[in-house]
């Protein structure tokens, strides 16, 4: 792993997705990296490999940053470009990415070498929680888009406001 450390001297990790939705799971991710980084960067990014998406990059943001409002140790940014650019900005010493299967390891896996050959910086896989690992953001996006209540699947402790707002969205 590159053990840089940003000028503020601090263990800063880097979550970088689309979350559209951001779930529990994702929650479950930057939580437990926590134990390991002094720092972890939460990057809404607008995804072209996914055109249109559900939520728009603000509730997305909005979302995630809810989520951690309690948390000073996390920060919520929008984003666009590489995730190592991004990286490099934040002052990160590591991206962070969640493994739900064997599928979303041989995703990640020649991505990370990549990441790490142009940049240096070294990717951390943290495999999801047994019992979260069958949330994804395609998922809740749909039964979202039919109204079905989907409070349990995104992230625990989110204001009453933004979920009835999360809800009642219509793209």
């Amino acid at each position: 792993m590159n053990n840089s450390i940003s000028s503020a001297g601090k263990k800063i990790a880097l979550f970088q997705g689309s979350f559209d939705p951001f779930t529990r799971g994702h929650q479950s991710i930057v939580n437990r990296a926590l134990t390991i980084f002094d720092e972890v960067v939460v990057a809404v990014v607008h995804n072209s490999a996914k055109p249109g998406g559900f939520f728009p990059v603000d509730m997305r943001l909005k979302i995630a940053a809810d989520a951690f409002r309690n948390q000073p140790r996390v920060k919520v940014v929008a984003s666009d470009g590489l995730t190592i650019d991004v990286a490099k900005r934040v002052g990160a010493c590591c991206l962070l990415r969640g493994v739900r299967s064997v599928q979303d390891f041989e995703y990640e896996m020649p991505i990370a070498e990549v990441n790490r050959q142009f940049s240096g910086i070294e990717t951390m896989l943290i495999y999801t929680l047994p019992q979260l690992s069958h949330i994804n953001s395609t998922v809740v996006r749909e039964w979202l888009k039919h109204g079905k209540d989907m409070t349990h699947y995104l992230p625990e402790g989110l204001s009453v406001e933004l979920l009835k707002e999360i809800h009642a969205y219509k793209p």
